[in-house]
């Protein structure tokens, strides 16, 4: 699976953005069998999770300090999943990545997750 993010940009504190990840899917596997995730990885710290969505889409899980700012969906039949991000903090800037884990589980665990988009920059202004 090849993902690209992109959406990423330069926000005013309170302000939203909306991520979006495009998954190119290898022949013989399909975009609704992966567990989608965001991450995130501000200037000298360590990744951390963000967001993540089971395969049809039912079943999400949000780190605390994003639960009812931030929305996990998926569009299957596209091969995309987005993140909305609302009432967006300056301690939300950083990196976001998208990933997919060809497991079952919905995990907020990186070592879970197989394959990594290249990141896009959220950085939110005070």
């Amino acid at each position: 699976v090849q993902l690209q993010a992109s959406g990423g940009g330069l926000v005013q504190a309170g302000g939203s953005l909306r991520l979006s990840c495009a998954a190119f899917v290898a022949s013989g596997r399909t975009f609704n069998s992966y567990v989608m995730g965001w991450f995130r990885q501000a200037p000298g710290k360590e990744r951390e999770f963000v967001a993540a969505i089971g395969q049809n889409g039912y079943t999400t899980y949000y780190t605390d300090s994003v639960k009812g700012r931030f929305t996990i969906s998926r569009d299957n039949a596209r091969s995309r999943v987005y993140l909305q991000m609302t009432s967006l903090k300056p301690e939300d800037t950083a990196v976001y990545y998208c990933a997919a884990d060809r497991g079952g589980l919905v995990s907020s665990n990186p070592l879970e997750y197989d394959y990594w988009g290249q990141g896009t920059l959220v950085t939110v202004s005070s």
